[in-house]
C-alpha cells in the first residue's frame, strides 16, 4: 500500500495525487512493477524502513506492506 508521509501523519495519495499531472487516469501514482514511475527512490537509513520514493511534487511516499 502507497503512504504519502507528512511531519507527522501519513496521508493516502488519493488525496494529493488526483491533481497530479503525472498521476495515472484514476488519480493514482503511476506504481508499476515495485516502482514508483513518478518520481525517484531515496535511500533508506535503515534496512528496516520500507522503500521510499520521492514524488515530481516534493512528497514522501512509502510502500507499506
Amino acid at each position: 500500500m502507497l503512504v504519502i508521509m507528512m511531519e507527522n501523519q501519513l496521508i493516502s495519495p488519493n488525496t494529493v495525487c488526483q491533481t497530479c499531472l503525472l498521476a495515472d487516469q484514476a488519480g493514482q501514482p503511476r506504481w508499476s512493477g515495485g516502482r514508483l514511475r513518478c518520481g525517484h527512490a531515496v535511500r533508506k537509513l535503515a534496512e528496516q524502513q520500507p522503500d521510499q520514493y520521492e514524488c515530481e511534487m516534493g512528497f514522501r511516499i512509502a510502500n507499506i506492506e
